[in-house]
């Protein structure tokens, strides 16, 4: 991995308001090279192009400053939403190891402009896309005003997204033990308006991730399974950051969960 995964995330915010400079062509470069090959542990293969955006005529309601996008498109199949998610999310975090900004969006953007720009077929999604650039020095109103009612800079407890054996015995820092790191950082995920839905429980080696949905699914499916992805890319980029080795599997433990929870994956820790 080309940069420090915890170190970013901490560093990490979404930027919607840029500088108006075209990319350095050293970070365009690095950034090209790098969106080759994004790989995730679900099998889903995403293809990433950066886009020019007077080019291709690209443009988002609550983004100011921006000339270039990155935009993924992948085909429909299992898992395509947690499997976009997390590849993007990689991207994003090496785009800010760069010092370069970038915000994931799904419903503000003129969709037909960046799908036309995709070139999207009939078996394909374009789920999701980031402006990318240098931050400006100073945020746009807007901006400020979105991070303030949305309360972007903060996060629901650790006890209350993560549980012990059960859902709903909550998980103190100290018996998170091996996976309390992971955990920290897929807390501090970006998500829908800040909605955070991840839940997790944590058995002996295994934690099994939870979706809480209150974001109705759209004609492109269920936006918060992106987020879902996002948040497992911190969790499975920390656990190995620190050396850990551990797998994802697809096993619903039946655990009796409240309305609007539903399963999601769960990962096993190689002992």
């Amino acid at each position: 991995m080309p940069f420090s995964a915890k170190e970013v995330i901490v560093k990490r915010q979404s930027v919607r308001s840029f500088d108006g400079e075209t990319l350095k062509v050293e970070d365009k470069d690095a950034i090209c090279q790098y969106i080759q090959n994004v790989p995730n542990p679900f099998g889903v293969k995403v293809e990433f192009r950066l886009l020019d955006a007077k080019e291709h005529d690209l443009s988002s309601s609550v983004v100011v400053g921006a000339n270039q996008y990155i935009a993924a498109k992948v085909p429909k199949c299992k898992q395509l939403e947690i499997g976009c998610g997390y590849s993007f999310e990689s991207v994003c975090l090496y785009v800010k190891s760069l010092g370069i900004g970038t915000v994931i969006l799904a419903a503000s953007l003129d969709r037909p402009a960046f799908e036309k720009a995709m070139d999207v077929q009939d078996n394909e999604i374009m789920a999701i896309a980031s402006p990318v650039g240098y931050p400006a020095e100073k945020p746009a109103l807007r901006d400020k005003l979105m991070r303030r009612v949305l309360l972007s800079d903060s996060r629901i407890p650790f006890e209350q997204l993560f549980f012990n054996n059960i859902y709903n015995e909550s998980l103190d820092k100290e018996r998170a033990g091996t996976f309390f790191n992971a955990l920290e950082m897929l807390r501090w995920a970006p998500s829908a308006t800040n909605k955070q839905p991840w839940r997790a429980v944590v058995v002996k080696d295994v934690v099994h991730f939870f979706e809480e949905k209150s974001i109705k699914d759209n004609a492109l499916g269920d936006v918060q399974k992106i987020d879902m992805g996002i948040a497992l890319s911190h969790f499975d980029l920390t656990m190995q950051e620190e050396g850990n080795t551990g797998y994802f599997f697809d096993e619903d433990p039946h655990f009796e969960l409240p309305d609007k929870v539903k399963y999601i994956i769960s990962y096993k820790l190689k002992q």
